[in-house]
């Protein structure tokens, strides 16, 4: 709604990312090769699944149309549920460390709980007639598995020891409870509790050391993409916007929207109205922007990642991301020959491409709201949006915010929220919308639509008027009263 102020809305959206998983994220980055005008692209596509080692489990929702959507472009359920890199938080892995410490580790999936009993049933037995030093092997054990079957052994048989053997197998040996101690003590035991947390944070690792890079973040329409950064791999998202923002910004100090840049380019050449980032990336790569020349910067694919300059796969989070870095470089490049009199060097480095982008850096896109934009390291700053107009509505009961919404909706959009039983306000993003609608509404016999005027208005400044009204009247009869002469 064009009424939401980035705090309504960071709690509207807060309640979403809660609920909410993230199935796939794409990163690439990209090596200036010989020169600054090329760029070597390394596009990554990982598929996430919450960790379920230790730790509470998770429930998420799905969407019957995001799932639709989804799989209409190709996305790979399988891989998602089967093969997904396990993530927490760090509220997530905290819990899970004093779980470890305290030995009071449990395991929560009611599929892994099978796995372990098969297991457990298998080793004991086998270790009823094995001989020290014997061994056998388990097979058919997932990631989290591999750790959960490990752990449960050791701690309820004291003369085994288990290590992992390659792929989805674990070797079970059969040892004297000497050798046990001296196994526990080794320092290359895969159970150490190091190496079981390593495990599942598993694309937290990723999260982190992006953090420490300090790198700039480039996303397109990003806020929702930071939301379930943090959610997700950092902490639950705090009920402050405000802590929200300096989290956020402690996390990526710039941040680059590609929505909020390309909204700038499209100002200042005139482009054909597009949607989506793949329409942005081929409108920046069309032949009619003459972004040919010498200077312009040259984005290769690396060819690890050839599948992607040879076929588009348009929402595939890594192809995604491959777009908005391309999005970005020749849109910054575009502003770059925009900003300089004479002609841009032969080698425009990156610092500079940042220079020009400077006044969009840590602007993340809003969309129809109360700003145009979230500011990461400021204050937002409001929109100038058109006069809000009000709507008095005589001789029609049972009008409510939706059914006025549907009155206007053929001739042009508004959002609507009610002032008062027989008011509604309207706000649009266009002043054109504004003036149509006095216009043709002028004469309407059940509506009439004025200029909102605060003073007038206002239910607040009503009340007061009001009050004051009450409290005038009443010192008046008082002053009358009062000053009337007694008779005896």
């Amino acid at each position: 709604s064009l009424f939401d102020s980035p705090a309504n809305r960071y709690l509207k959206a807060r309640r979403s990312v809660q609920r909410f998983t993230v199935t796939q994220l794409g990163k690439c980055c990209s090596d200036t090769q010989n020169n600054y005008l090329r760029y070597v692209v390394h596009s990554y596509n990982f598929f996430l699944f919450p960790s379920t080692l230790g730790v509470k489990d998770v429930e998420f929702s799905l969407s019957a149309s995001g799932i639709q959507f989804l799989s209409h472009y190709g996305f790979d359920y399988n891989k998602f549920l089967k093969d997904g890199i396990p993530y927490m938080n760090e509220v997530q892995e905290k819990t899970l460390r004093q779980h470890l410490l305290l030995g009071s580790w449990k395991v929560s999936s009611a599929l892994d709980r099978d796995v372990l009993k098969k297991a457990i049933d298998e080793v004991t037995r086998w270790i009823a007639t094995a001989e020290e030093e014997e061994t056998m092997i388990l097979h058919d054990l997932s990631g989290c598995q591999m750790f959960e079957v490990q752990l449960v052994l050791r701690q309820a048989l004291q003369n085994v020891w288990t290590q992992p053997l390659g792929d989805k197998k674990v070797t079970v040996q059969k040892v004297s409870p000497q050798h046990r101690r001296l196994l526990e003590n080794s320092y290359y035991d895969s159970c150490q509790k190091e190496f079981i947390l390593l495990s599942a944070r598993g694309f937290t690792n990723l999260f982190q050391t992006l953090v420490k890079a300090k790198k700039p973040l480039v996303g397109h329409n990003m806020l929702m993409d930071l939301m379930h950064l943090h959610e997700k791999f950092y902490k639950p998202l705090p009920e402050s916007y405000e802590e929200f923002k300096r989290n956020i910004h402690s996390l990526f100090p710039v941040l680059i929207d590609t929505k909020t840049v390309t909204k700038s380019v499209w100002k200042k050449y005139q482009f054909p109205r597009v949607c989506n980032l793949l329409e942005v990336y081929e409108v920046l790569c069309s032949s009619s922007l003459n972004l040919k020349d010498a200077t312009c910067p040259v984005i290769a694919l690396a060819s690890d990642c050839s599948r992607y300059a040879e076929k588009k796969s348009p929402h595939e989070a890594g192809y995604d991301a491959f777009l908005c870095g391309s999005v970005l470089l020749k849109s910054a490049h575009l502003l770059l020959c925009r900003s300089t009199a004479d002609a841009v060097e032969d080698d425009p480095s990156f610092s500079q491409y940042l220079t020009v982008l400077a006044e969009h850096l840590n602007k993340v896109n809003f969309i129809r709201g109360r700003v145009s934009s979230i500011n990461f390291s400021g204050e937002d700053t409001p929109c100038q949006h058109p006069p809000l107009l009000v709507v008095q509505v005589q001789g029609w009961p049972g009008l409510n915010e939706r059914r006025i919404y549907q009155e206007f909706k053929a001739l042009c959009r508004f959002d609507v929220r009610q002032l008062s039983k027989n008011e509604f306000i309207l706000l649009a993003d266009k002043f054109k919308h504004v003036k149509l609608v006095l216009r043709d509404y002028k004469h309407h016999p059940n509506l009439r639509i004025s200029v909102y005027r605060h003073w007038r208005h206002s239910p607040r400044v009503n009340c007061l008027l009001q009050v004051s009204g009450i409290v005038a009247l009443w010192s008046v009869l008082a002053f009358v009263l009062g000053g009337a002469p007694c008779s005896s």
